[in-house]
């Protein structure tokens, strides 16, 4: 049997070295901390997010190669995006946007329609002006759910998308092949957002997660942000969505 071993001498070539990510949300949470892991992967970045504040303060640490402040649910403003990226990239990452929970009796029907067209629309919208800025071989990645598989009062649109964005991101994976195009699915995870979205209610449902999922654990943005760099580093992924949620998915209610 031959045993290979690699030279001690030789420092380990980074898996993102010169290669360019864009990360659209990339001010905070998975976005944010998706780009840290990049930049610790050699690459270099490009961040977008909607507020001009955290935007700033996410280049004061990372130092990209270029920020740009806009509403990504915006068509114009995703399409001038795109069109004002200088040169070529390797991927692009969105983490843009946030699930609502709605019961039927008090869900308002334009919000419900504008909320699902934004969201598959910039999916779409990314896939659209982006594909003669990436390089062959080079990855879309979008952030969707493992939530809403299953029924639940206040799930609604939330089941509608879960169940859409893997079949969008499929689709795609063979219409702009070379291109791969991948999803996360992910469950609770520990960002801002959540927080935002449980309010006093978050340290018990820190605890209630720490107690029930087999990770012992709860899933925090650099478990996501590690999948997703490994997603764009593995060359043999297109077309798949990727759980990640700690094995929430494996315990009854």
């Amino acid at each position: 049997m031959t045993t290979v071993t690699s030279d001690p001498g030789t420092p380990r070539r980074p898996d993102l070295a010169d290669q360019t990510v864009v990360v659209i949300g990339g001010s905070a949470g998975i976005g944010l901390e998706t780009a840290r892991q990049v930049q610790a992967g050699g690459g270099r970045l490009v961040l977008a997010g909607r507020n001009p504040e955290r935007l700033q303060e996410a280049a004061d640490e990372l130092h990209p190669l270029s920020t740009a402040a806009f509403d990504a649910t915006d068509n114009d403003g995703l399409r001038q995006f795109f069109q004002d990226l200088p040169g070529p990239v390797d991927h692009v990452m969105v983490t843009a946007g946030s699930p609502s929970y709605r019961p039927l009796s008090g869900m308002d029907l334009e919000a419900a329609r504008r909320e699902f067209g934004q969201r598959l629309a910039l999916t779409l919208g990314v896939a659209l002006y982006s594909r003669d800025k990436v390089r062959a071989g080079g990855t879309l990645l979008f952030m969707g759910g493992t939530g809403g598989r299953r029924p639940g009062v206040g799930m609604t649109v939330v089941s509608a998308l879960t169940a859409a964005l893997p079949a969008l991101t499929a689709n795609l994976a063979l219409e702009l092949a070379p291109i791969r195009v991948n999803l996360i699915a992910a469950g609770f995870v520990d960002t801002p957002l959540s927080a935002s979205l449980l309010g006093d209610q978050l340290d018990a449902r820190r605890e209630e997660l720490r107690a029930t999922l087999p990770i012992r654990r709860v899933v925090g943005p650099a478990d996501v942000a590690a999948l997703a760099v490994h997603l764009m580093c593995n060359d043999a992924l297109t077309g798949g969505t990727y759980d990640i949620d700690g094995g929430q998915q494996l315990l009854s209610r």
